[in-house]
């Protein structure tokens, strides 16, 4: 018997595929078809699949051409296969001609010429063709990052700017411009203007991904979510770190009880930043630019009612401009606590407690592609690699896309954690179970 064993995603499978299989079904007795895995398109940086592993199987045995399917998940994997099944022949399309003749050790190699005019990518650039606004203030820096990273997500398109740092030369009638030119928009302007400008873009049927906070009080954090909802836009919190695997990971683990039940979410988040007195009123706080980062496994993570305890170093009281703060949750189950800040410096970890074992992310945790399961015996200790993309801004904008294209809700940041981080934002503004520090 001869076998043939072939490869791809099959990510929106189309004609050229088909084609493509029957040929390779032609080579032999015994086609194997072996789809990439979710977590290795990634690792390769596919990550424009728009449809599930279980999708693209299950489109593959509708064509009843594959004899055998597997699942491809690591480098390498391929010289495995062969020897496992005893595989005579090796095919893939012609665009890889040369790339698998290290293969030739094994078995045959055959490039088989594609269908030309036919393509996923094209498909799914069709399929997704958006036009993304970029609307920031002084924080250039992150706004470049998002400009950058959306060259790597099929449909996106950057296409207009707009700085509404200057509050004395910008008018509404700029920012209605600004809207016309997009089709959604990515709002990174200081947070006391997220409420405005949000509310703003979603009245102009604008999509909205914007940094974290949504809004500084739970009120209008509830009103812009009801608004989206009733226009049936999408509105998105963006933290970069709820869309990075491995993050996604640990969280998942947590939550089928590797570590028991949990009792304790400890999160760092600081950076030193240069600010002096007289551009501390468009400098983000540390509560603001550090808290929704390290609110987010805690509210993940833990349910019901809690109470705060807080203490905060301010550098200017006035402007609620705060060097650092540390907050204490108690639950009735467990407890947590965060520290942040941008003018203190300490060990960026994660560490989540458990009753039968813990996790531990080393700094800075938020933007990890590793951590490690650890228990009483450190025999039964394990560690988890995971690549992580553009410190997941491309996932993010990813699903952003999804979200809109599918008009569904992005899974990541569900809205209740979203309502709880500017809950707790809003104590700290009104200075609610919070004691001052000084030196």
């Amino acid at each position: 018997m001869i076998k043939v064993i072939t490869y791809g995603t099959y990510d929106l499978l189309h004609e050229g595929h088909i084609r493509l299989l029957e040929r390779a079904k032609a080579l032999g007795d015994y086609l194997i078809v072996g789809v990439t895995s979710d977590d290795f398109d990634r690792s390769r940086g596919k990550i424009n699949v728009k449809q599930s592993l279980t999708e693209r199987i299950e489109g593959i045995k509708k064509t009843g051409l594959a004899d055998e399917i597997i699942v491809e998940e690591y480098e390498g994997q391929k010289i495995d296969d062969i020897q496992k099944y005893g595989v005579s022949i090796f095919t893939v399309g012609s665009d890889w001609e040369g790339y698998f003749d290290y293969l030739k050790e094994y078995c045959t190699v055959i490039y088989l010429p594609r269908t030309t005019g036919i393509s996923s990518s094209e498909l799914r650039a069709e399929d997704r063709k958006l036009n993304l606004g970029l609307l920031g203030g002084f924080e250039e820096n992150v706004l470049n990052k998002y400009f950058q990273e959306s060259s790597f997500v099929n449909g996106i398109t950057v296409t207009t700017l707009f700085n509404s740092s200057k509050s004395t030369d910008v008018t509404l009638q700029d920012y209605d411009d600004f809207l016309e030119d997009c089709d959604c928009v990515y709002i990174l302007s200081h947070p006391t203007k997220h409420y405005r400008e949000i509310k703003h873009a979603l009245e102009r049927g604008k999509h909205v991904l914007c940094e974290s906070p949504i809004a500084l009080t739970l009120e209008e954090t509830k009103e812009l979510f009801a608004l989206a909802e009733k226009k049936n836009l999408i509105l998105m919190e963006a933290i970069k770190t709820a869309y990075s695997n491995a993050y996604n990971r640990l969280i998942l683990l947590v939550k089928t009880g590797k570590i028991g039940k949990v009792v304790s979410v400890d999160a760092t988040c600081t950076s030193l930043q240069n600010f002096n007195n007289k551009n501390l009123e468009t400098a983000w706080n540390s509560i603001c630019a550090w808290g929704p980062t390290a609110m987010l496994p805690i509210f993940q993570l833990l349910q019901g009612p809690y109470e705060t305890q807080m203490y905060s170093l301010f550098e200017n009281e006035t402007l609620k401009y705060d060097s650092f703060t540390k907050i204490d949750f108690f639950f009735q189950n467990a407890t947590a606590s965060i520290k942040v800040g941008r003018g203190v410096k300490s060990e960026g970890e994660l560490i989540i407690s458990g009753t039968e074992g813990y996790i531990y992310v080393p700094a800075p945790w938020w933007k990890t592609d590793y951590f490690e399961l650890r228990f009483e015996d450190p025999n039964e200790n394990r560690r988890y690699f995971y690549p992580l993309e553009g410190e997941g801004i491309r996932l993010q904008l990813l699903a952003f896309s999804k979200a809109i294209m599918e008009g569904i809700k992005s899974p990541y940041i569900r809205t209740e954690v979203s309502e709880k981080i500017s809950s707790v934002i809003e104590s700290f503004y009104s200075g609610q179970n919070l004691r001052k520090l000084s030196f």
